[in-house]
């Protein structure tokens, strides 16, 4: 196992930890990725996990979240303002919860795999 690949994507992913050493951490926001891990210096300003995440969610949630309400519709058929109070929050809730460890994981990824926007140069230059 490469020394760089200690941390699991998924592991890293899931406490929004740096790809390279798994301490330092991921976001300076909630959703900007910092300049620098804290713990090993690598440099994270190339790390950019694009729309992927979000397309995910849509889709996976909408998978998920649309045929529920069209059942909870057919069941008990609430009003409308019923539907918007349960799924408006729910949706919302879970991207919110969701969005951050599933850009990490794209990141991590991203680092495992030594993929940059171009293709032509290392994610990692320190190794």
């Amino acid at each position: 196992m490469n020394a760089g690949w200690s941390v699991s994507p998924l592991q890293a992913a899931l406490h929004c930890r740096c790809p390279r050493c798994g301490k330092g951490r991921l976001y300076g926001g909630y959703l900007e990725v910092a300049d620098r891990c804290e713990s090993c210096g690598l440099d994270l300003k190339k790390a950019d996990s694009g729309d992927g995440p979000a397309v995910f969610l849509i889709l996976g949630l909408g998978a998920l979240f649309v045929p529920l309400a069209l059942w909870v519709d057919a069941v008990w058929a609430p009003s409308k303002w019923v539907h918007m109070a349960i799924w408006v929050p729910t949706v919302l809730g879970t991207t919110l919860l969701l969005i951050r460890p599933l850009k990490a994981y794209f990141i991590a990824l991203q680092y495992r795999h030594r993929a940059s926007d171009s293709g032509t140069e290392d994610y990692d230059k320190d190794e």
